[in-house]
């Protein structure tokens, strides 16, 4: 799906600019390797969704996988330090998981307020927030428990028009799509979902029922994102890696 978005445009980007991004990660589980979704590929997801061109162009976008453990915080945190590096624009990721955070243990940040907490009490988006010293990248993590309860679709609708106005690019993790509604909801107010399948894991018949649910409620589709494929490199290739 993310080829038919694709168009051919070359970008300029030194080596330093594409270096916040997390390294290509191989894991093995029952003596099967299999390599994360790595730079380069995360490099053409963003230059795909966020680097085109045009009034349709995505400002605010949803991450969500099918089901837990697919890799949707690693996919949208990865997007997000790739796309702060290629300049100047302001980026903020949100932890939008408010059942299981982890945004602010990924980036060592604190969890004490966050995006429940913006919802249900006054003031800008960047209050909530946290600036990555020395660079345009803000994380809002999900912020406290007890102020989950209190959210509702007015507030989530003022928050994210919010969003909008206070950076020039948005990404949002949000909770597996076939286990939570909440997708949905963020996605009707967002520029799009970006669906996040693994290799192996993810059933067909699952990831079609989140493809349905979002056709159903009018959520735009940007693309999917298989993590976790597996390739027939070499052993001496996987050792370098």
């Amino acid at each position: 799906m993310l080829q038919r978005l694709e168009k051919e445009q070359e970008f300029g980007l030194s080596p330093s600019r594409v270096a916040l991004a997390p390294p290509v990660k191989v894991e093995q589980h029952n003596g099967a390797k299999s390599v994360r979704v790595g730079d380069e590929e995360v490099l053409k997801l963003v230059q795909r969704i966020f680097r085109t061109s045009g009034q349709d162009a995505p400002r605010l976008v949803v991450f969500s996988a099918v089901g837990h453990g697919d890799g949707a915080t690693w996919i949208s945190t990865s997007a997000a330090t790739t796309l702060a590096a290629q300049g100047t624009a302001s980026i903020c990721i949100v932890d939008a998981n408010l059942r299981t955070p982890s945004l602010h243990n990924y980036f060592g940040i604190e969890n004490r307020v966050g995006w429940a907490d913006a919802i249900s009490q006054p003031g800008t988006m960047r209050t909530f927030a946290q600036q990555i010293a020395g660079s345009n990248l803000w994380v809002l993590p999900s912020g406290s428990p007890e102020s989950a309860g209190a959210i509702s679709s007015e507030g989530l609708r003022s928050r994210m028009a919010d969003l909008r106005n206070e950076f020039d690019y948005v990404l949002i993790d949000a909770p597996p799509a076939n286990l939570y509604a909440d997708a949905i909801s963020l996605g009707r107010l967002s520029d799009g979902i970006i669906l996040v399948l693994q290799s192996n894991t993810t059933r067909r018949e699952a990831a079609l029922k989140a493809k349905e649910s979002f056709e159903a409620a009018n959520v735009r589709l940007l693309g999917a994102v298989l993590n976790k494929r597996t390739f027939p490199i070499p052993q001496n290739l996987y050792d370098r890696l």
